[in-house]
């Protein structure tokens, strides 16, 4: 058993896309569009979040009994600048008014890990009880975004006819972002049945790390107990590479009647998992403000709605090892708790009263 351990936190440790050289991590390159880091509002970017903190603290408060990785409200989210304070409207915590539904894209390799993360996922059941709908949609683990695009857009023309009435929003984590954006462009049937997108740690523009990566690194996924891992079309890295991701949202403007929303990993370093603190100071030549994975200005969509800045790293959001992985969540992947579902009941709270209002 030990040395099954020892073997997984390898893996682990090999599979976050740290490359280990002295090169700078962006070289030199006139492959790009020309690109500017300027202030959000500058990039069409509207601050929702002292709305969301007040509909979040009020779950996190409301759920603080019921559900695992309690933190304060102040713990769980960042500070950036000069947040707004909130109006002190009242937040709704009954019963969905909509039937809203959820269709929740993960990011790179999940389908390599799932079966071993092996824990108890009662997301969708825990959403289910509040009138809200949940559900995954598979996508394939090592393949890039336009295999991935066609696969969301399956899932939603599969849908069952009893649903059809429920406004969808997409949640993408990680490259599942950039998966739902790629099919949202290169799929117009389907954004009549989509009312918003939602990222959560996109990988919009693309990560540092995934420049000198390359495909085959992923290939040791494949030993990782249960996993269900397929070759796919080999396309997962090149489309976290920020040169393929800038380019593309050059190329492709995102249709204009869908909402965006933008929930971007900021996390104090102390909250970064050991696990990832070699690739955060990696990205600590660009920027120390990165969650292990991707710095935080390149999570945003851009026309989005900016939600909120969390204290997670990129794995402590959507992948709960340490839930069922005691000792490597005592050890490698160290700050990995986080209140998880009372965020996405928050989420799903603000884009449902989003909604409402846009539709008064």
């Amino acid at each position: 058993m030990l040395k099954l351990t020892n073997w997984i936190i390898l893996i682990l440790a090999t599979v976050s896309l740290a490359a280990c050289s002295s090169k700078p991590l962006l070289p030199y390159t006139t492959e790009t569009p020309p690109l500017v880091l300027t202030p959000a509002s500058y990039a069409g970017v509207e601050d929702g979040r002292a709305r969301f903190r007040e509909i979040f603290c009020a779950v996190l408060e409301l759920r603080a009994e019921e559900l695992p990785d309690y933190r304060p409200c102040e713990d769980a989210l960042t500070r950036l600048g000069a947040e707004q304070p909130g109006a002190g409207t009242p937040v709704d915590t009954g019963p969905s008014r909509t039937g809203l539904m959820v269709g929740m894209v993960p990011g790179v390799a999940w389908e390599c890990i799932e079966g071993w993360v092996d824990y108890d996922d009662n997301m969708s059941a825990f959403i289910d009880k509040m009138g809200f709908k949940g559900f995954k949609i598979r996508v394939d683990g090592l393949s890039g975004t336009q295999t991935n695009a066609r696969q969301i857009r399956d899932a939603i023309l599969a849908l069952p006819p009893e649903d059809k009435d429920r406004p969808l929003v997409l949640l993408g984590y990680s490259k599942g972002a950039v998966d739902i954006l790629q099919a949202i462009v290169s799929y117009p049937g389907i954004r009549e049945r989509v009312v918003a997108v939602i990222s959560a740690a996109g990988a919009i523009g693309g990560s540092p790390l995934a420049i000198a990566a390359d495909q085959k690194d992923l290939g040791i996924m494949k030993y990782i107990p249960k996993s269900e891992c397929t070759v796919g079309d080999g396309g997962a890295i090149d489309s976290l590479r920020p040169g393929t991701r800038q380019a593309w949202l050059a190329q492709n403007p995102l249709p204009q009647n869908l909402k965006y929303y933008s929930l971007v990993t900021l996390p104090e370093p102390d909250r970064i998992s050991s696990v990832l603190s070699i690739p955060s100071r990696q990205l600590a030549q660009i920027d120390s403000r990165n969650d292990g994975q991707l710095l935080f200005y390149d999570q945003v969509i851009p026309t989005s709605t900016l939600l909120a800045y969390l204290n997670a790293d990129h794995w402590a959001l959507a992948v709960p090892i340490a839930r069922s992985h005691i000792f490597i969540g005592s050890t490698l992947v160290d700050e990995n708790d986080y209140p998880r579902e009372a965020l996405l009941e928050a989420i799903l709270r603000y884009v449902e009263e989003d909604y409402l209002l846009q539709g008064d």
